[in-house]
């Protein structure tokens, strides 16, 4: 299982994310989070990040470790509402935040993975979110110019990778963690289970390599609910 791309120290991982870097980060609420990726960067201490990821987790488990810690500039995203910790910093000015809508987020980010530098999309036309955009006209409907999204970095969470960097996501972890992949200039994935190139069926690859350059095997993952709701018989 010898692979240039597999590394066994998180730390290591993330050690060359520097302060004031763009990272792209997967997962959606605290489903498929790079969580180990995300505990390293904590421990390191790396400031003033800006971050594109669909939500910034909550106070005290994913992203919101990193916002708990000072170390995130800017966030772009497209939810808040689970972090008191956002709502404080963002109030009083510590935090920057772009709010995106989600489809838009997801479009961005593809884009940026492709190659793409921009495209237009009515959503939020009319609204704040188009304050400042170029606006265009297609057959007589108006639409805002969005830009694609690269990160210096990207860190995803999967469920299975080969030695060459092909991904699988379990279930519901396939959310922005493809997009993410694309989209970092170096993409960090770490898996709970690492097999021989060749094992995984390529029908079922949804990262190809490719996108992936470091890989890790995680342990003893938190499968954690973000908000537990009950009804009372």
């Amino acid at each position: 299982m010898k692979s240039s791309k597999i590394l066994t120290s998180f730390s290591e991982a993330v050690s060359d994310i520097q302060d004031g870097a763009t990272l792209i980060v997967g997962g959606f609420g605290l489903s498929g989070i790079p969580e180990k990726a995300i505990q390293a960067l904590r421990e390191q201490g790396t400031k003033n990040l800006t971050v594109v990821s669909n939500n910034c987790g909550v106070d005290d488990w994913g992203l919101g470790l990193l916002l708990a810690n000072k170390q995130i500039k800017k966030m772009v995203s497209s939810y808040v509402g689970e972090n008191k910790i956002f709502e404080q910093q963002f109030l009083s000015g510590e935090l920057e935040v772009e709010l995106t809508p989600q489809g838009t987020l997801a479009e961005r980010i593809r884009a940026g993975g492709a190659g793409i530098p921009g495209f237009y999309t009515a959503t939020g036309m009319g609204t704040p979110i188009a304050e400042g955009k170029e606006v265009k006209e297609f057959d007589g409907k108006t639409y805002i110019l969005e830009r694609g999204i690269v990160g210096d970095f990207a860190l995803v969470k999967a469920w299975k990778a080969d030695t060459l960097g092909n991904l699988v996501y379990r279930k519901t972890s396939r959310n922005f963690n493809p997009l993410a992949a694309m989209a970092g200039k170096i993409t960090i994935a770490e898996v709970e289970e690492i097999v021989e190139a060749g094992e995984l069926n390529p029908d079922e690859i949804h990262t190809p390599g490719i996108y992936v350059q470091r890989i890790l095997l995680g342990t003893n993952y938190q499968k954690r609910i973000e908000r537990r709701t009950v009804v009372h018989a």
